[in-house]
């Protein structure tokens, strides 16, 4: 039998929660209860990262062992006061994606055990203009997230060179992602183009680490640079989303002397709770990403 919902008010909203009991994590114990609290706790943060950009759900109904499914399109059943906008779409045409613009509607999503949030490189009001460029680096076993935090110093170091500066966040995952903020007009084909020339760069510096082709076969050892991020239609794990692994896991902004020591061997992994404690902490490392404006060169330059 179903646990009866319980009514609650965010933000003004009222909001009707279910199966509050329900283990979402079984592995350690983590219920849905302890999911939609996370969200209402880190929205005043995550907000400002994603309230403006079309997102794609990863709903898991079942928890992290059961089935999971994205959701592009904003459910019908959504609550009258939550807005979509208009996205990438798919072949079918333009697709509404749900906007989460208040701790409410963040609420409601967690509350769809939508327990993943993934977030295109660019903004509602302008789909074709990306304000940020992504470098997801991804391990190929027996890699690491401290190869992936070699090559992120390695593509630090490269950025800089031209004048570019960078910002790295765990994917909360296996590997992790370096942002370059950008906030000026640019073009998602210029995005690409550049992250491929500097992928292929360091591929030829680090050969032995280092790849870009995105054939699984050849990743065994190496650090995947995925450069196709930034294509047009294309969505990354949110800064601050939880993860749907063995334990609620964050993609967690984090500091390039945390990433140096990671490739030195530290551990660069944060849980739910863990998150909040940096915040508190910190504050929002990721903030700067919001503001910094920068121009990519041509890839040819």
């Amino acid at each position: 039998m179903a646990s009866p919902k319980v009514s609650v008010e965010v933000g003004g909203r009222t909001l009707q929660l279910s199966n509050l009991d329900k283990v979402l994590y079984p592995h350690v114990g983590f219920t849905k209860a302890q999911v939609i609290d996370y969200y209402a706790r880190i929205a005043p943060v995550m907000l400002a990262h994603i309230s403006d950009r079309g997102l794609t759900l990863r709903r898991y109904p079942d928890g992290v062992d059961g089935p999971s499914f994205f959701e592009k399109r904003c459910a019908s059943h959504r609550p009258t006061w939550l807005r979509t906008s208009i996205g990438p779409g798919d072949r079918g045409g333009p697709i509404h994606y749900c906007r989460l613009t208040e701790a409410a509607s963040l609420t409601w999503t967690a509350n769809l055990a939508a327990l993943e949030l993934h977030a295109p490189m660019a903004r509602c009001e302008d789909i074709e203009s990306p304000t940020m460029l992504v470098f997801d680096l991804d391990p190929g076993p027996p890699a690491t997230i401290v190869e992936c935090a070699s090559v992120a110093l390695s593509l630090r170091e490269v950025l800089g060179a031209v004048g570019l500066e960078s910002f790295g966040k765990t994917s909360g995952s296996k590997g992790m992602q370096v942002y370059v903020p950008l906030n000026l007009p640019h073009t998602h084909d210029h995005a690409s183009s550049f992250a491929l020339a500097v992928g292929q760069l360091l591929a030829r510096q680090r050969p032995n680490d280092v790849l870009v082709n995105m054939s699984r076969a050849e990743r065994t050892g190496k650090v995947f640079v995925d450069w196709s991020q930034n294509s047009r239609h294309k969505t990354t794990i949110a800064v601050y989303s939880l993860r749907a692994k063995s334990t609620p896991t964050v993609s967690t902004p984090v500091t390039w002397n945390e990433i140096a020591e990671c490739a030195a061997g530290a551990d660069l992994s944060f849980l739910s709770d863990e998150v909040l404690e940096r915040v508190q902490e910190f504050g929002d490392l990721f903030a700067p990403t919001l503001r910094l404006e920068q121009q990519l060169p041509h890839a040819s330059s």
